[in-house]
């Protein structure tokens, strides 16, 4: 029968084709086309004979027709044909199609829907046939019947579509169905449908099978829907890996079906979707700026949803090649600071915490995408790394660190700039570590900025650098050109980013030979340069090369605090070839060190502060050196012994024309030489019994050692023999800076005032507690201070800044904590008698504690002291700890008032102590955050054996509050005359430090709290500074326990109290709740600090109308956003309510002109400002949902009109009638002295303006707030203006008592009089504008 069909077919007779067809059966028909589609023979040519003899002008033709399209679709569908086969079957159905009627397309269609419910679709090739029939069923014109009606084709389409999507789908076709849809011309309306129904069924299908499916939505995408296609691809994927995230936190799941796809599957599809949207936005550009669109919108709402693991690496992934990199780099560093930002507010109120609970933190989840970028994720690297760079560069430091500052942990950096450059570090580093392929690119990019930034601070990338290099040490030898590089750079560069590079870059000399000799060879050419900087920059490099290349038979010193740990690179490699070779080394390295000693000062000075590190890391070298620094000496040094005074001072200075300068700091070679010594006598007293070195050479080292203890001996005899005038030094002496002599004479003077603490500090040390010893000590501190008095005295008179300064000590930190401890806490019985000539000095024992001081002041800003050990942050730990714990027994065993009694001048040792303690707890809180446990631990004598492991921090801080509140108590209590300000405002300082390590939900929190508070109420202090520590000591502690404002409002009515009211009639009730606000200090101070912290509940409310404005435009998750909405909503209203009755109180307050008034005003403007945003959210509320608005509203807006604006009003009134009395005050003065007291006139007259500025600004305010109010009553149905008085505030003001005296006038005289009527009206209506007339003859 085929055969026939296919050769009347092909024959011209259609009729016979159609009889032929006709006596077909129904299932005869779809045989024949299933057996000849199996045999694969001519089917297309059998098919196009079909619908040869069926044309669409008869029934019977389109009913066959429809025959062959429902039995083709399942045929194609069954699997059983060849695809070529079925392309063709399919391509021939579609060209048909569009011949077929409208009523058989609909039912085509409808069989269509019903395959696809079925879920019988195999390879969805016959969607395509699907999508030709509901394109020609939307252009056909015919109505067609649907249910018990009648559609047009574009109707009956948009229903079809919209039952296809409210139906079931087989997950396995959803793929073909996506497809199929990018053919179908469809309205925004069923696109939004389709996309929809796709996005949900993203949760039904394998996870292998969501890549594709993606693909097929961002294409389908090019039609629109573009929003809700990002949307759901993104809040998909952050839904995974949030379930993800719990899972790894609870890994035994107690449901296994939950349990999800394995990890690293989940990145990969992560990955490869991140690649498809990045392939489309390349073609399809507004898709990218749909994506940032969308994700700003949504942060605003919810910054967790819109930058999640997920988003972030999307957007890095687009901004690699592409035009919308600034958009996306600008983005995510708003975006990063906002975070910071909202972090940093919610830590400094517990009252937002509470309505915060969970916080998001943008940082980790950045880090986060760090991490997921190891699963092959290398089309997010390069983004990580830009930006990375571009947060290092945008919030880079202002000002250089010092030292080694910035490589300590501050713990949480007190700015959000800090942060985001941290993060930025972060970000590079953790980049480094898991990508390799960019090692090299990212080493180079951080030495490029470290030599192209040298004007600016680089300490944040010279530690990334470390960092860099200590994670792999080998990435160095790949880039061993680029740093050859950078060592040619060297000398242009600042010596502190020059020691900080080498310190870096320190583990690839030890494996890279060639990078050590280009080093080398860099050096000793700079060694040579006429630039200062580079000079000391060979020095640093080549004493950096000392301290590192160890000579056979060093010493492992166990002090030694390696700053970066590579050594395992070249423990087994070079260690025969290292030891051997680096002594020759070494000692070429000191050869031309040697030359440097004859160069300016600050090379010496360089020198010798590095040759004890030297020694101490590679004690081969020590006879070397000290060899060197013996012949350095012997140049200075007068050998007879009774010669005074017993050094050379003038071969120390050098004249150019008429300037002098140092040329050789003496007391800093003394100063090393000393620590030399003592290092190396202890040193081989230490290895005498293990080693047994060459005679000679033992004998040779005694040598050296006799020949400085004699050298020292003898210049301390000398020293203290010496008199001033022996160094031309004396009262009379000139020490102006302006002079030369002047210049020579502070030279001198500060060389003598080292050398002797040099001295002090030696024999102190070899003393072993001998009287005798002691006695010199303190023979050489009268030297010192001889000095030290008269260079304060004349600093006193020349009043020059340089003078104020004291010269900085060359005691070092360690002897410091020895020396204290043996002044203030040595029991020995054997010791007694020899400390007790020390102690017998009052001015030696101030003088310990001040440098004390001097030395923690300087690890507080730099990170370092200067000496041996500086740099080491354990070993200044450790002296921290046993210093804190001499100043912290001195200050609280012997009280200031006991000492003061027989005080000459100076500040006593206590206040000196707790200076010093104020400092160290400020030290410990920045440089050592994660070692405060051990810090408090050390401070508690009694259980100084406790396990470290169980050390309760808030415990142990509360312990030394309560000796610290002690004190305070003690002040209050004594008499007037007693009463030392300036240490009531330290140990204020100091409660206020310590209390931050309260954890702010424990009961000694709460105490301390109550306490302060008990202390405000309860004394009534008049010293201004002590009452400003107090009150912000209170605000400070109160804010993290519970919202300030009724706080405020206590002490809002004590002012009101104290400075009466505005009307002068009206007598204030008199509450005193604080004794803190009084007569003194109720103004400026108390107001102003209680402004101070109204604005910044103002400010925390601000912030909250603005999370409660993005909450309501978010439409998803109902039930939780409204909950939280009215949780927000209270809040806001009640601190409003409340800040409302502080400024209630205020505002009534007979405040003085000046600061006050001015910052009332402002306050009062930014308070009406808030009130009219929150009044905005209310409209947008009522707008957007049919909600009435809240009866806590109507109450506030009820407070604000009964207690604040008219009350605003009486004030500005009150302001310009201070104001007014103050000008004439100034008129009269005038008129008295004409000339003399012009200029004072025009002062108070701009202070007047000045003043007066806020005013209309405040007015300007209200109106409007009530603006807004009557919108939100017209919206809300609510009036709300009945609440509200008219102002009458105005530029012209309308005074009633005249203007009815007038109309009365007006009304008894006759009109026959009515020219004097109108000269009555009008001499009282100059009456009237008297004040605005002479307003405008004042401003001409």
């Amino acid at each position: 029968m085929a055969q026939r069909i296919l050769s009347l077919a092909a024959g011209e007779d259609p009729e016979k084709l159609q009889e032929a067809l006709e006596s077909l059966g129904e299932g005869e028909l779809g045989d024949m086309v299933t057996r000849q589609a199996l045999k694969g023979r001519e089917t297309a040519a059998l098919l196009r004979g079909i619908f040869k003899g069926s044309p669409c002008s008869q029934r019977s033709g389109v009913l066959r027709r429809l025959q062959v399209y429902k039995h083709c679709v399942p045929l194609v569908e069954s699997g059983d044909l060849h695809l070529g086969k079925v392309s063709e079957i399919i391509g021939l159905l579609m060209l048909e199609a569009r011949q077929l009627p409208g009523h058989a397309l609909a039912e085509l269609a409808t069989l269509f829907v019903d395959v696809i419910k079925g879920g019988t679709l195999s390879n969805g090739k016959s969607l395509e046939l699907f999508s030709t029939v509901l394109t020609a069923l939307a252009s056909s014109k015919e109505s067609l019947a649907y249910g018990k009606g009648e559609l047009h084709g574009e109707e009956f389409k948009k229903q079809l579509i919209n039952t296809l999507c409210s139906s079931k789908w087989d997950p396995r076709s959803v793929i073909h169905l996506a497809n199929m849809f990018r053919d179908i011309p469809l309205s925004g309306e069923e696109l939004q449908f389709v996309v929809e129904k796709v996005l949900r069924m993203f949760s039904t299908l394998d996870l292998q099978e969501i890549p594709p499916l993606v693909y097929q939505l961002l294409l389908l995408s090019a039609k629109g829907s573009k929003k809700t296609v990002l949307e759901g691809i993104i809040s998909f994927f952050n839904q995974l890996d949030k379930r993800q995230k719990e899972e790894q936190r609870v890994p035994q799941a107690v449901d296994l079906e939950v349990a999800t796809m394995p990890l690293d599957q989940l990145r990969h599809v992560e990955g490869t979707v991140i690649l498809h949207i990045v392939s489309v936005i390349n073609l399809d550009q507004d898709l990218g700026e749909e994506l940032i669109r969308h994700l700003k919108t949504e942060q605003q709402k919810d910054p967790g949803k819109a930058l999640c693991p997920f988003s972030v690496a999307l957007l890095l992934s687009v901004a690699v090649k592409h035009r919308l990199q600034e958009q996306i780099f600008d983005f995510l560093k708003a975006s990063i600071m906002r975070s910071c930002k909202d972090l940093q507010l919610l830590q400094t109120s517990r009252f937002l915490q509470d309505l915060f609970p969970q916080q998001y933190d943008v940082t980790a989840v950045i880090l986060e995408v760090v991490k997921n970028s190891a699963f092959g994720w290398d089309h997010v690297t390069q983004g990580l790394v830009d930006l990375g760079f571009s947060l290092m560069e945008s919030y880079e430091p202002k000002k250089p660190f010092g030292g080694k500052a910035a490589d300590t942990s501050y713990g949480l950096s007190k700015m959000p700039a800090q942060q985001a450059c941290r993060l930025g570090a972060s970000i590079l580093l953790e980049t480094f570590k898991v990508h390799e392929p960019i090692r090299s690119d990212i080493l180079e990019q951080v030495l490029n900025r470290v030599l192209t930034k040298a004007a600016s601070p680089v300490g944040h990338f010279i530690d990334l650098l470390s960092n860099i290099v200590v994670s792999a040490p080998l990435v160095l030898q790949t880039s061993s050109s680029k740093v050859t590089e950078t060592f040619d750079n060297l000398s242009f560069l600042p010596i502190d980013t020059v020691q900080g590079l080498l310190r870096a870059v320190q583990p690839l000399l030890k494996v890279s030979m060639s990078a050590r000799d280009s080093l080398i060879l860099v050096l000793q050419k700079a060694i040579f340069s006429r630039q200062l900087d580079a000079r000391k920059a060979a020095v640093a490099g080549f004493l950096l090369l000392l301290r590192n290349f160890k000579v056979l038979g060093s010493l492992s010193s166990s002090q030694c605090s390696q700053a970066i740990g590579a050594t395992q690179v070249q423990a087994d490699v070079h260690a025969c070839y290292n030891s051997a070779a680096n002594e020759a080394f070494c000692l070429e390295i000191l050869g031309s060190l040697r030359r440097c000693l004859s160069q300016q000062a600050d090379v010496r000075l360089m020198l010798y502060e590095g040759f004890y590190d030297v020694l101490r890391r590679n004690s081969q070298l020590a006879s070397s050196i000290m060899e060197t620094l013996l012949s350095q000496i012997k140049q200075y040094y007068l050998p007879q012994p009774d010669l005074l005074p017993p050094l050379k001072l003038e071969g120390c200075i050098m004249a150019q024309g008429e300037q002098i300068f140092l040329q050789e700091p003496l007391a800093h070679l003394l100063c090393c030489i000393q620590h030399c010594l003592a290092w190396y006598k202890s040193t081989v007293r230490l290895c005498q019994g293990a080693e047994d070195d060459d005679e000679e050479e033992e004998e040779e080292d005694v040598g050296f050692e006799q020949n400085f203890e004699e050298m020292l001996e003898s210049v301390t005899r000398r020293m203290i023999k010496s008199e001033l005038e022996d160094f031309e030094l004396d009262k009379s002496a000139d020490f102006s800076l302006s002079s030369g002599v002047g210049v020579k004479n502070n030279i001198y003077a500060i060389q003598v005032m080292g050398i002797c603490e040099v001295l002090i500090e030696y024999n102190f040390n070899i003393g072993n507690f001998s009287k005798n010893k002691f006695e010199d000590v303190l023979g050489l501190f009268t030297c010192y201070n001889k000095l030290s008095e008269i260079l304060k005295e004349k600093a006193g008179k020349n009043k020059s800044t340089l003078g104020n300064k004291t010269a900085r000590s060359f005691l070092s930190m360690g002897f410091v904590s020895t020396l204290l401890t043996a002044l203030f806490r040595d029991n020995a019985q054997s010791h007694e008698e020899s400390l007790a000539v020390l102690r017998s000095s009052t001015e030696f024992l101030r003088y310990a504690v001040s440098v004390a001081l001097q030395k923690v002041q300087q690890l507080e800003e730099t990170g370092q002291t200067d000496g041996p050990d500086g740099q080491n942050p354990e070993k200044m730990f450790q002296n921290l700890c046993k210093i804190t714990r001499v100043l912290l027994w001195r200050y609280t065993s012997i009280p200031t008032v006991i000492e003061e009694s027989g005080k000459k001048k100076g500040k006593s040792i206590s206040l000196l102590c707790l200076e010093g303690l104020l400092r160290i707890f400020n030290t410990v809180q920045q440089l050592y955050t994660a070692r405060i446990p051990q810090f408090l631990q050390a401070l508690d004598i009694t259980d100084g054996d406790a396990e470290e492991t169980d050390i309760n921090v808030t415990e142990k801080a509360a312990f030394q509050i309560r000796q610290f509140q002690r004190s305070l108590v003690n002040q209050f209590s004594s008499a007037e005359d007693d009463f030392n300000s300036k240490e009531t405002q330290s140990l204020i300082t100091v409660l206020s430090t310590l209390s931050k390590l309260l954890d702010p939900g424990s009961q000694q929190f709460l105490q301390f709290l109550t306490w302060t508070v008990k202390i405000c109420k309860e004394n009534p202090l008049e010293d201004i500074a002590c009452c400003k520590g107090l009150l912000s000591l209170l605000f400070s502690v109160h804010v993290l326990y519970k919202s300030p404002v009724s706080l405020l409002r206590e002490l809002a009515q004590d002012i009101h109290a104290c400075l009466g009211d505005i009307d002068q009639d009206v007598e204030v009730e008199s509450r005193s709740h604080f004794a803190i606000v009084n007569a003194k200090t109720a103004a400026p101070t108390v107001c102003l600090l209680v402004l101070g912290q109204a604005d910044k509940v103002l400010e925390e409310v601000d912030w909250l109308i603005k999370k409660l404005a993005s909450l309501g435009s978010d439409t998803s998750d109902s039930s939780q956003a409204s909950y939280q909405t009215q949780a927000l909503e209270k809040g806001v209203i009640l601190q409003l309510g409340t800040l409302l009755t502080v400024y209630h109180e205020l505002v009534q307050t007979a405040l003085p002109a000046g600061s006050c008034v001015d910052t009332l005003l402002r306050s009062l403007s930014k308070t009406y400002a808030i009130l009219t945003s929150l009044i905005k959210h209310y409209i947008q509320a009522c707008r957007s949902t049919s909600n009435t608005i809240p009866g806590r509203l109507e109450k506030l807006v009820k407070l604000s009109g009964s207690h604040l604006t008219p009350q605003c009003y009486s004030f500005i009134t009150y302001v310009q009638n201070i104001h007014s009395e103050s000008l004439s005050f100034a008129e009269e003065k005038k008129k008295k002295k004409k000339e003399d007291e012009a200029a004072a006139v025009s002062t108070v007259m701009a202070k007047v303006l000045r003043e007066t500025k806020p005013i209309p600004n405040l007015i300007f305010a209200i109106e409007q707030y009530e603006k807004f109010l009557i919108h939100l009553s017209k919206k809300s149905k609510v009036n709300l203006m009945q609440y509200m008085k008219l102002s009458t505030s105005r530029d012209f003001r309308i005074n009633a008592s005249m203007l009815d005296s007038v109309l009365q006038e007006r009304n008894t005289e006759d009109a026959e009089n009515e020219p004097d009527d109108d000269q009555s009206s009008t001499a009282e209506q100059t009456d009237e504008n008297q004040e605005p007339k002479k307003k405008r003859r004042r401003e001409k």
